[in-house]
């Protein structure tokens, strides 16, 4: 019968203590490092092909060393290192069953200068995997937070900076421009990930991230911390200017006056850790135009037309308002818009005059031509808002017939000259449709106009089999997203299609028939 083979060792569990205290890891964790190290100088000396386990006791710090043999079923086995037929196995041990193990006491190990050597570098390699896997757990937890560290190196420019249970990065790029840190340095930073490297965890730190500044006014600030105000949206150009959106949920606290506090001292405190970065604290509005608006603050606005579905807004500032509106080398607006996430365009008052006066001209002049009518005339249905020879005809003979100076007859004699003018230029359209080459099929396909069907023959677009190679986005981009949406676009081509799966049937039962 096999006796256990064992050598105590309580100089173990004290060295397991002590590298347990100074890492402030568990000792249970230093001591599997240990048993691991164990392992891996006992496959040194008995076969690295070998299943060999150490494991040392808990409270006297006896080492046992072991081999180990799975008992399985097949034989010959697959692998005589770690396996060990069953008929063999009941021999030594009765009774023991497939998926079962063998335990072979092993002689303890009198570890030489090269194991010992081996056994170290396992231990302080898996001790420091735990400690690395103890700082991720701790700090996967902390993004978002502000912290205080010590810049303990510098790497290329880099930042490493100590803070106190675990070394961060805080990149060049992460830095304030113009600031410099030296070594011993104390540094405030905000993480901003925390991820697993190739060589371990790693905490990253930023002084330019916009939640920085949103914490450090949480700090200064008692009402944002209570949750009284809320920082709604923060833009930033790190060390030079920032905008801060806030909003009050008590409508007796000013959110803008609690930022700045007494005598700009709140505001004061944040600026100096920011090397002197200017902040505009702006009330938030759910209103996008108003908030639009306050964004651009110091400069006044005097119109302003949004875009929901491209997400512009145009503003119309006072001539002399453009350049604090815009600000140096567009800051200002740069800040607004990425504040409000909406696309500014800045003109003055001038500027939106002039356009406006050259798109009356522009619609005029259509009227003038189409309808053949005097400027006054079509001057009063461009005022009236028609836009189109289209939206004139559409529109109901009494609308027309209301505008000031028009009757019924007028209305009448216009609509009448808008259908000439656009059955003529349908005519026109339809031959050079015709003389590009596009089928008729086309567009009987897509119920194209002829003008589209002039769009698609320039752009080669002539039969259904172009049309039903083009993908919705490519149809999408030809036309326009005006005359024709994503869903539109998939049934148009799907219809395009639809004649090669007939050919398909219809060579099928040629094939049956000729069967």
């Amino acid at each position: 019968m096999a006796v256990d083979i064992a050598i105590a060792r309580p100089e173990l569990l004290q060295v397991a203590e002590a590298v347990a205290r100074e890492k402030m890891i568990e000792r249970d964790e230093v001591l599997e490092a240990m048993e691991q190290a164990i392992q891996k100088a006992g496959r040194a000396k008995y076969g690295h092909e070998k299943d060999i386990r150490a494991v040392i006791d808990r409270r006297t710090g006896e080492v046992k060393l072991s081999r180990w043999s799975e008992v399985v079923e097949a034989e010959p086995v697959e692998n005589e290192a770690t396996q060990i037929p069953l008929r063999i196995a009941q021999k030594v041990q009765p009774g023991i069953q497939v998926g079962q193990f063998i335990v072979d006491p092993l002689p303890p190990i009198d570890f030489g200068r090269i194991a010992a050597q081996t056994a170290k570098q396992v231990i302080v390699q898996r001790v420091r995997e735990v400690e690395r896997s103890k700082q991720f757990n701790e700090y996967k937890d902390r993004v978002g937070e502000v912290v205080n560290g010590v810049v303990k190196r510098t790497e290329y420019g880099n930042l490493m900076v100590d803070l106190g249970r675990a070394e961060a990065l805080l990149r060049r790029d992460e830095t304030i421009p113009r600031e410099a840190f030296r070594n011993g340095d104390r540094v405030r930073a905000y993480i901003y990930d925390v991820r697993e490297e190739p060589r371990g965890p790693q905490v990253f730190l930023s002084r330019t991230h916009p939640g920085f500044l949103a914490k450090l006014f949480a700090q200064e600030v008692p009402e944002i911390y209570d949750g009284i105000i809320e920082i709604k949206a923060v833009a930033r150009d790190p060390g030079s200017r920032a905008k801060m959106a806030v909003i009050s949920r008590d409508s007796s606290i000013d959110p803008v006056g609690a930022c700045v506090g007494m005598r700009g001292s709140r505001v004061q405190a944040v600026v100096a850790e920011l090397q002197g970065e200017k902040i505009d604290i702006i009330p938030w509005s759910p209103e996008n135009a108003t908030f639009v608006v306050n964004a651009l603050a110091p400069a006044e606005v005097t119109k302003v037309v949004l875009d929901e579905d491209t997400r512009r807004v145009e503003v119309v500032v006072p001539d002399d308002q453009l350049s604090l509106a815009i600000g140096r080398r567009g800051q200002n607006v740069r800040l607004a818009s990425q504040l409000t996430r909406w696309d500014i365009d800045i003109l003055t008052e001038a500027e939106e005059s002039e356009r406006r006066q050259e798109e009356f001209r522009k619609r005029t002049g259509l009227f003038v031509e189409a309808l053949d009518v005097d400027d006054v005339i079509a001057g009063l249905l461009v005022t009236e808002g028609f836009d189109s020879i289209e939206e004139l005809l559409e529109a109901p003979d009494e609308e027309l017939a209301e505008i000031e100076g028009f009757d019924e007859n007028v209305a009448a004699e216009l609509k009448r000259r808008a259908q000439a003018y656009l059955d003529r230029r349908d005519q026109e359209m339809d031959d050079k449709r015709k003389a590009l080459g596009v089928e008729d099929a086309v567009g009987e396909a897509g119920g194209f106009s002829p003008a589209m069907m002039v769009t698609l023959g320039e752009k080669g677009i002539k039969t259904l089999d172009d049309l039903g190679d083009l993908a919705a986005d490519e149809l999408i981009e030809i036309l326009g997203t005006d005359a024709v949406d994503e869903e539109t676009a998939n049934a148009i081509i799907m219809a395009a299609r639809e004649h090669w799966f007939a050919n398909e049937g219809g060579e099928e039962k040629s094939d049956d028939q000729q069967a």
